[in-house]
């Protein structure tokens, strides 16, 4: 059997190429220059005489047909919309096909494509329909037309059609085991076949059968009869085929490897030579062949690139696959498939680099440096996956950039923010039309190194869709004990990651996978205290935006108080991502005025931040917010950083219910359930009265309420809030509170104590209080903020009543 096709078009249009070729719709009734012909009766077909070739109902074949009548026929068919006849002349050496030279039976085709090419020649894409007797011919010219008789597959059924079905597939697959390549397609369609004729039908079409025997098939009619000729033919093509398998065995035990292949690729050269193929893919191919045995491949792999080459030069230029054969040897080539070049990692530079890049994060610093320098003394070993885990514009992927600078490596980032489909990173099979590697073997081409530093940016933001998890594919890549064998969908064979140093990047960890976390060594990045801001504002971001916007140092200067009252009055974030924006605003207007003549020096002062930057955009509303009784000022923590929130309570006639609002969580509104419980719990010991507490209902809120809130975090400030408002005691305007209750009172510890003690002192608050269970926490908050504020530290909620409340006011009912 013949390695062919048996593919059929998705739409079942036509479609018709003139000689220049361009491409026109079917409606345009035949190619460019085609003489109008009258309508044929119904039962009349154009006749095209075929040399050695049978057409068989169900199969899809191109044709070649240099005669002009056969060219006539084909486009009365197209014109008129009716099938063709397929008719094989008796004798192949007759130049003039007359009708008493042709078979009686032969085949109706479609036409599913047409091409004039400039040298004359037509080609055709043809599908069989069913077989058909000539009755009699009606025309000779100007092309071959017969009246026909249809004949209709029988559909006869039993146990006998059923074993040939079976014995037929049986013959058929073995026959297809014997070929070099098996055609999966070819294998598909005669597992699919249902009826014993058809599947003879399909065998006899692809198989190397001598044209007078596939003739013989498409003359029988009776299906059993059609199975038993097929099957006979087949076995005597199986025996043929394995004997010379047998003897290419023998033949190959003889030769060497590359002998033999030399052999092979001359004969093949020679072939297309005499064929008159060759048309320099030769070279092409002696040039691809260059580079896959350069590109030091592993040798499995380069057995696979070897065996894709040798069917990249079988294939006509033409075909469909063999772009995408020629794209899949690109990216094979391309790839740095070399075993690395050990590069020596100088401790001392990387430190250099480190401060000079970033301004303070020792901890950071320090844990980067000992990641360094176990790479140095065991650079094959399973170094950890680092994960930077901050909020935003605090330096995550810039740290990535500056190991890769350190290690003298290229640098490669890969965002994986919104990713829901897993193809996107082991990428997508060969078989997709425009397949492509995932995100990682692109990056790594990128790079052009095997031992490149990737940045997987934005972990946490991986979705999962229809398509698969992405973040379990993420698991294969950042294994150390496996990503040596990681295996992308379009290459089809093994890449070795292990030489790789990833990291990765998050803003929080809530959303990143049990399993994905596990491979990896968190490293927390915090936000930055206004002295930090500072620091890094002159050092880096001054510097930034005056190259950014063609100012030099001399033209425009910045004073220091400039820059704090932007980092206080306009800018309230973790990072200083807003802090650079906002000197380039200020620095663009400077622009504006050296641009256009009229200043040549600028120094910029805080007095004209207002005018250019317009009001500000934060102050301290503490005192506003605290100055009645039922508000608190409680201390939170977000992914993008520490944040002071408020917790207001009021009350109204009612009974003794609880109303909950500001778009709280779960967890929060138990929190405030659970507060609410202990006061009632304890009213008699707080000064509140029974009576009272069951005639009213006491409403909760948090405000910015379009901002989803959650945690149990805030337990201790609405409990503050609460004996507040019941006890007509304003709470200290200074002081911010965090911690979890419990119905014990006791406060429980909390997560996020440097980002919300930094929060709390940017917003001007003096006095903090904590969980003394969060007391190991303290080493974490910078020294600055430390000599700042007063900490206290709290184990039951009685001492945050006491820290908390201002002396009672004369009046003790509760609003």
């Amino acid at each position: 059997m013949s390695d062919a096709d048996n593919k059929t078009p998705g739409d079942g249009g036509v479609i018709l190429v003139d000689a220049s070729g361009h491409a026109f719709p079917r409606d345009a009734a035949a190619p460019a220059g085609a003489p109008d012909k009258p309508a044929l009766a119904p039962d009349v077909l154009p006749i095209v005489p075929m040399r050695d070739t049978v057409l068989f109902p169900g199969t899809v074949f191109p044709i070649a047909i240099g005669r002009e009548a056969s060219a006539l026929a084909a486009q009365q068919a197209l014109r008129e919309e009716r099938p063709i006849g397929i008719l094989m002349q008796r004798d192949a050496a007759d130049e003039e096909a007359t009708p008493d030279k042709l078979h009686a039976l032969g085949t109706m085709a479609n036409v599913l494509r047409y091409v004039n090419l400039p040298d004359g020649s037509h080609h055709l894409v043809i599908q069989g329909l069913q077989r058909f007797r000539v009755l009699e011919f009606v025309q000779q010219s100007p092309f071959l037309a017969a009246r026909v008789e249809s004949i209709a597959e029988p559909t006869e059924e039993g146990p006998e059609l059923a074993a040939r079905l079976l014995h037929l597939q049986q013959q058929a697959m073995e026959a297809l085991q014997l070929l070099p390549q098996t055609p999966q397609p070819l294998v598909a369609a005669v597992q699919a076949a249902t009826t014993a004729g058809a599947l003879a039908d399909l065998i006899a079409a692809y198989s190397d059968f001598e044209p007078a025997q596939k003739q013989e098939v498409i003359e029988t009619i009776d299906v059993l009869e059609r199975a038993d000729k097929v099957s006979a033919l087949l076995a005597q093509r199986i025996e043929v085929m394995r004997l010379s398998q047998e003897i290419g065995q023998r033949t190959k035990a003889s030769l060497d490897e590359h002998q033999r292949r030399a052999i092979l690729r001359e004969q093949m050269t020679s072939i297309q030579k005499a064929l008159g193929e060759d048309d320099g893919k030769s070279e092409e191919v002696a040039e691809l062949r260059k580079k896959i045995e350069a590109a030091q491949m592993p040798a499995e792999v380069r057995e696979t690139a070897e065996k894709e080459l040798g069917r990249y030069q079988r294939m006509p230029d033409g075909a469909m696959e063999a772009g995408m054969l020629r794209t899949w040897l690109d990216w094979m080539i391309d790839l740095p498939w070399a075993e690395p070049e050990p590069r020596d990692i100088d401790i001392a530079a990387a430190r250099r680099v480190l401060d000079e890049d970033h301004f303070g994060l020792d901890k950071i610093k320090q844990r980067i440096v000992e990641f360094l320098a176990v790479r140095k003394l065991a650079p094959h070993g399973k170094a950890p996956i680092l994960c930077f885990v901050g909020p935003p514009g605090v330096g995550k992927t810039s740290l990535g950039q500056s190991i890769a600078r350190a290690m003298g490596r290229p640098f490669a980032h890969v965002s994986l923010g919104g990713v829901h489909d897993e193809a996107e990173i082991r990428g997508h099979r060969r078989t997709y039309v425009g397949a492509l590697p995932g995100n990682i073997i692109q990056a790594i081409r990128k790079a052009g190194a095997r031992d490149c530093v990737m940045m997987l940016d934005e972990v946490d933001k991986m979705g999962r869709g229809i398509q698969g998890d992405p973040s379990a594919a993420m698991l294969e890549v950042l294994d150390p004990a496996q990503n040596n064998i990681f295996r992308d969908n379009y290459l089809g064979v093994p890449f070795d990651l292990s030489r790789m140093v990833f990291i990765t990047t998050a803003n929080t960890l809530e959303t990143v996978p049990g399993p994905l976390r596990d491979r990896m060594e968190i490293v927390q990045l915090s936000s930055y205290t206004e002295n930090e801001k500072f620091e890094i504002a002159q050092r880096y971001l001054v510097r930034r935006e005056l190259e950014a916007n063609g100012i030099s140092a001399k033209q425009a200067t910045l004073a220091d108080d400039v820059i704090r009252a932007i980092i206080r009055d306009y800018t309230r974030e973790a990072g200083v991502r807003n802090l650079q924006r906002e000197i380039g605003r200020v620095l663009r207007h400077a622009a504006v005025q050296i641009a256009d003549g009229s200043a040549t020096q600028l120094a910029i002062g805080a007095q004209d931040l207002a005018k250019i930057l317009g009001p500000k955009r934060f102050e301290s509303e503490v005192a506003m917010r605290t100055s009645t009784p039922g508000v608190a000022t409680g201390m939170a923590w977000t992914p993008v950083g520490g944040d002071i929130l408020f917790i207001e309570a009021t009350s109204y006639p009612g009974k003794g219910g609880l109303i909950l609002t500001g778009q709280l969580g779960d967890v929060m509104k138990e929190s405030a359930q659970a507060a609410f419980s202990v006061v009632k719990h304890r009213a008699a010991e707080l000064g509140i009265d029974d009576k009272h507490l069951a005639k009213i209902d006491i409403h909760v809120h948090v405000p910015e309420g379009a901002t989803p809130k959650d945690g149990p975090s805030a337990g201790v400030a609405m409990f503050t809030a609460l004996v507040s408002l019941l006890t007509n005691r304003t709470v200290r305007s200074d002081t911010a509170m965090t911690g979890e209750i419990s119905l014990r009172g006791l406060v429980l510890p909390i997560g996020g104590v440097k980002e919300k003690v930094i929060a709390a002192d940017a917003a001007g608050i003096t006095r903090v209080m904590l969980p003394a269970r969060n007391r190991r926490d303290f080493e974490e908050i910078p020294e600055e903020v430390r000599q700042r504020l007063e900490f206290i530290w709290l184990e039951r909620v009685d001492e945050a009543i006491a820290a908390a409340l201002e002396p009672a006011r004369s009046t003790l009912k509760a609003s």
